[in-house]
C-alpha cells in the first residue's frame, strides 16, 4: 500500500498541540463524517469522503505532528496533501486561540 505522509512542525507544548489536533479531529468528524479515535497522542482516522477512502493516523510528537495514511491515488493525492497541510497549518497556528478553531 502506498502511503501519504505529511510532517507539520510546530512550536507548541505537547498538550496544546494535542488539544489542537483533537479540535481538528472533531472538525473532520462533523464536517466530513470521518471516524476519529484517540489513544494517547495518536489518532486513527477512517471513513469515506466523496469517492476517496480515508485511512490513516495522526501522531502528535514534540515539535511535529505527523499524518500518515493510505495514498488516495494520483487523481486525489495533491488535493488531499494541500487540504491536510492547510488544515494542519490553521489548527497548529499559535497565533489562533484554541477556542476559536472550528469544530463543526
Amino acid at each position: 500500500m502506498a502511503t501519504l505522509k505529511i510532517e507539520h512542525p510546530h512550536g507548541l507544548s505537547d498538550g496544546d498541540a494535542k488539544a489542537r489536533a483533537m479540535a481538528l479531529g472533531d472538525y473532520l468528524q462533523s464536517k466530513h463524517g470521518l471516524t476519529v479515535s484517540w489513544e494517547g497522542g495518536r489518532a486513527r482516522i477512517s471513513g469515506r469522503y466523496l469517492v476517496v477512502t480515508i485511512e490513516g493516523t495522526v501522531d502528535v510528537r514534540p515539535g511535529v505532528v505527523v499524518f500518515e495514511g493510505k495514498d488516495p491515488g494520483l487523481m486525489w493525492r495533491n488535493k488531499a496533501r494541500t487540504y491536510l497541510e492547510r488544515k494542519l497549518a490553521t489548527y497548529l497556528d499559535p497565533g489562533t486561540p484554541l477556542e476559536s478553531l472550528p469544530r463543526h
